[in-house]
C-alpha cells in the first residue's frame, strides 16, 4: 500500500513537472483570463474595463511549480559562482 500510494505520488509530481516546463504561464484565477473586469455606470451600461490586479492585466499568471523552479535556479546560479 505505501509502495503504490509513493509511486502514485510521484507519477503526479512528475506530470506536474512536464505541465510546467511545457506550459508555464496558466489562466488567471481571478479574472479567468479576461485581464480585467468590466466596471458598470449607473445606467447599467459598461464604462471601461478596469485592469486585474493579480496578473496586471495579462490573464495570465505563472504556475507555482515554474516559480519554484525559477526560485531553485537563481539560487543554485548564486551559488555556483
Amino acid at each position: 500500500m505505501l509502495i503504490a500510494s509513493t509511486l502514485l505520488l510521484l507519477a503526479t509530481l512528475a506530470g506536474y513537472t512536464l505541465l510546467c516546463a511545457a506550459s508555464p504561464f496558466g489562466t488567471c484565477r481571478t479574472c479567468a483570463g479576461l485581464g480585467g473586469k468590466t466596471v458598470l455606470d449607473r445606467k447599467g451600461r459598461p464604462k471601461k474595463v478596469k485592469p486585474c490586479r493579480r496578473c496586471k492585466g495579462h490573464g495570465k499568471r505563472l504556475r507555482v511549480g515554474r516559480r519554484l523552479t525559477n526560485h531553485s535556479r537563481t539560487i543554485h546560479r548564486a551559488g555556483t559562482r
